[in-house]
């Protein structure tokens, strides 16, 4: 009888179809079986991971009071991570006091130390997910770890040490990514380190001054939108010398900050401000008048009314509202501006304050014609067809009795 090469080749060209057939099942065969002993294999790895969870979980207590040795638990890689995975989500959603516990538990048993030399030593996904790990401890000893990885060369590497020292939110984090960005320079996308830096620089603003005079415009920036969200009254007088920057985004903090300072050298500098060409240096000119609440800030609102972005006519209006001794005289001033879209944004702040009934009950309390021409205004929310003063002299005038 003759061998199967023999029946290979009686078959001719067939032959190589049937070969083809032959190893594609033998393929397919194997495939399903990694399949399937793979799936076999990740059921078994789940089941018995819960059940370790489980067992940890019984005994919460005792691991984190100490009375479990550490050893027990540390000399095993699978039962070292599972732990630390369940501490950090722990730590995460903790009270203050739980928090405290869970951190010292953490550095007793050297779980903070192991985080920090994984993220020195390791090259990667495995240094990035070490960094992770590091900042979900908010341990300040792993700041200088995080700031090692801001100088990897990997940027998915660089962007979780820059969020991780936002996590920490304190001034020594936010030092070490200054400093970081004067030698680099804008290397990463804008929006996560301005993120990083505003929860960092939360609680000791000063710390941004120095850095301010970075050669690179772009990182300017940056740093101007970030001093706009943190500026607090201690660095107030200091924010004068940023009011007539190039930058729109230092001009703008200056504006946030100096509602801090003394009112007349506020009130001149905003004023100032608040005729910038470029909107949101306005809006914040504007939000500091109103925050002043000073008599003469109240002319440079009434002028905001007028502006062409709905936004800084909206603050505008709301500052005005805060006059509430004098909504009468301020209303009438409104509505000789003859500005309907500066009319509709008061309104709405004045409705919005609660306080429209009694301004409706002061103009009912007055008399002359202007009175009916009043309460039709608050009613229709539409300017008055009879002659009211000009815009122009009536800011002279306000500007003249402040």
């Amino acid at each position: 009888m003759g061998s199967a090469f023999d029946t290979f080749r009686k078959l001719g060209p067939a032959a190589f179809v049937l070969k083809a057939i032959i190893f594609v099942i033998a393929a397919d065969v194997l495939l399903l079986a990694f399949i399937l002993l793979r799936r076999t294999y990740r059921k078994w790895y789940f089941a018995n991971r819960d059940a370790r969870m489980l067992a940890i979980r019984l005994r919460w207590e005792a691991l984190v009071s100490g009375e479990i040795p550490y050893v027990a638990w540390r000399s095993k890689t699978s039962e070292r991570q599972l732990v630390e995975t369940m501490v950090l989500d722990a730590y995460e959603v903790a009270n203050p006091e739980e928090s405290a516990r869970l951190l010292k538990f953490m550095r007793a048993s050297g779980l903070v130390e192991k985080c920090i030399l994984e993220a020195r030593q390791h090259k990667g996904w495995r240094r990035h997910r070490a960094l992770v790990a590091l900042a979900r401890t908010r341990a300040p000893e792993g700041i200088r770890a995080l700031a090692e990885g801001l100088r990897d060369r990997d940027s998915e590497t660089r962007l979780a040490a820059l969020r991780g020292l936002g996590q920490m939110a304190c001034p020594e984090a936010a030092k070490e990514i200054l400093n970081w960005v004067d030698d680099a320079g804008l290397v990463v996308p804008a929006l996560p380190l301005q993120s990083a830096l505003v929860q960092s620089c939360a609680e000791r603003p000063q710390v941004l001054l120095p850095h301010l005079q970075h050669a690179d415009k772009t990182v300017r920036e940056v740093l101007g939108r970030v001093l706009a969200e943190v500026a607090t009254p201690s660095i107030g007088p200091e924010l004068l010398r940023f009011a007539d920057d190039e930058l729109p985004e230092l001009r703008a903090a200056a504006a946030r900050g100096l509602c801090y300072v003394n009112a007349s050298a506020a009130v001149t500098v905003l004023s100032e401000l608040a005729k910038d060409a470029v909107w949101f240096v306005r809006l914040r000119a504007i939000v500091g008048l109103g925050e002043l609440c000073h008599p003469t800030a109240a002319p440079f609102l009434l002028h905001g009314l007028t502006d062409s972005n709905r936004l800084v006519r909206l603050r505008a209006a709301e500052g005005l509202v805060d006059f509430k001794t004098e909504l009468l005289p301020i209303f009438e001033k409104v509505v000789a501006l003859k500005d309907q879209y500066g009319l509709h944004a008061f309104l709405t702040a004045l409705e919005n304050a609660g306080l429209q009934a009694g301004l409706i009950a002061r103009i009912k309390a007055g008399t002359g014609i202007e009175k009916e021409i009043l309460l039709q205004v608050v009613q229709t929310m539409k300017l008055p067809s009879e002659n009211y003063p000009r815009q122009e002299n009536i800011l002279v005038k306000a500007a003249s009795q402040s």
